[in-house]
């Protein structure tokens, strides 16, 4: 996927003000429209100039666009880095009114409706009394935050526009009380927490949408965890009881013997908390010492003489 530099494609620097952008597609639209340009490639670029504009004439694609940096260039591989959209508070809407037939897979990847963005956005023309829009953001939590419920403190970044109509981030903080079992994907509500109402509307709220941040042992899938365990070769063979960490402590564990690498054994109702509690699972994974002494070495060639066996047998070689 190839990065697309949007304030390239509209000529325009990336200090340019929100009118600025406005004057410059217009300027370009009519350079290349398709129905009237003589310019080589006049469809091509007309597109490219749709899609530029599509982000930057929105304050909240933005400012979301330019957390990317500015060390991409127009072209090079891209892709985006993990959670690159968490804190950011918007309010809503995949696009914002435009046609996104034939959009790249730059923006795909970035407002989609499989990215944070995907939440659609309520239209038509503002009452005297309306409520306010709901806002929306991705939050980063561990996975022991989940299984014990917590209260975290919760930075967030809301893009606006300001009087000289620059795009600017708007800080704030919140406690979120974590409720205990929250899954992956999962959101919580904060009413009350989103855009503020028009008259007497009540005020928008506020839904975070939960992430679990890489834990070095286990994966969470819904509430069900995994964890890979390492194991000896006479632990497999043999079979042991062993320790084994779970996000509720350590417990015991047998390992049957005769077990091998892949075996999934199961932890009943030690996953995450909920109407019905999930279960670790557990996926051996046997590891075999290096034999760094005469002796060792020794050891592996009488092995390889008490078990004359050939695992690849059925790859027929």
């Amino acid at each position: 996927m190839q990065y697309k530099d949007y304030y390239k494609i509209m000529g325009v620097p990336k200090t340019a003000k929100q009118d600025e952008i406005k004057r410059a597609y217009r300027k370009l639209a009519r350079k290349f429209h398709p129905d009237v340009s003589k310019e080589p490639n006049a469809e091509t670029k007309f597109k490219e100039l749709g899609e530029a504009y599509e982000v930057l004439k929105d304050p909240q694609k933005r400012a979301a666009y330019d957390r990317m940096g500015t060390q991409w260039r127009d072209g090079q591989n891209f892709t985006p880095p993990p959670n690159w959209d968490a804190g950011f508070e918007f309010s809503g809407g995949s696009f914002t009114g435009g046609d996104a037939t034939g959009f790249s897979d730059f923006f795909e990847s970035l407002f989609g409706r499989s990215s944070s963005f995907g939440f659609n956005r309520s239209g038509g023309a503002r009452q005297a009394h309306t409520h306010g829009e709901d806002h929306y953001a991705k939050i980063l939590i561990d996975l022991e935050d989940a299984y014990n419920g917590v209260t975290r403190s919760v930075s967030l970044q809301h893009p606006d526009v300001d009087a000289e109509g620059h795009v600017i981030n708007k800080a704030r903080k919140l406690n979120v009380k974590i409720p205990k079992g929250v899954i992956d994907g999962q959101q919580i509500r904060l009413v009350g927490q989103g855009g503020a109402g028009t008259g007497r509307g009540r005020t928008g709220d506020l839904f975070l949408e939960i992430t679990f941040r890489p834990h070095p042992l286990y994966q969470a899938n819904g509430r069900d965890i995994f964890l890979d365990l390492p194991i000896t070769p006479w632990e497999s063979s043999l079979g042991a009881t062993i320790k084994v960490p779970t996000l509720g402590g350590h417990v015991d564990l047998k390992i049957p013997a005769g077990s091998q690498s892949g075996d999934k054994l199961r932890l009943k109702a030690r996953g995450l908390p909920g109407t019905k509690t999930g279960d670790q699972y557990v996926l051996l994974k046997i590891v075999t010492p290096p034999a760094t002494t005469e002796q060792q070495k020794d050891f592996y060639q009488n092995m390889a003489k008490l078990f004359p066996m050939n695992p690849r047998t059925a790859m027929g070689v």
